[in-house]
């Protein structure tokens, strides 16, 4: 993915699917797979359930995301 031509999108978490991936819903109710990436995973703990996280979406996919570090609760 590359970085110039991907945005960043806000979303909730849904659903705890494993350590690292996540059922994630936008503010217009479209549902997708976010993922921790690797380096990531050992400086971030585990997200809950109603967590909003910030996604970094390619234009070409928009069915998974990258969630970024940045943790906000509602």
């Amino acid at each position: 993915m590359a970085r110039e031509s991907a945005f960043k999108v806000e979303g909730l978490i849904v659903k705890v699917l494993s350590e690292k991936t996540y059922r994630v819903e936008l503010a217009n109710g479209h549902q997708l797979l976010g993922f921790v990436p690797g380096r990531a995973k050992s400086a971030v703990a585990r997200f809950k359930p109603g967590e909003k996280v910030q996604l970094q979406l390619s234009p070409f996919d928009l069915s998974e995301g990258r969630i970024l570090v940045e943790r906000q609760t509602i």
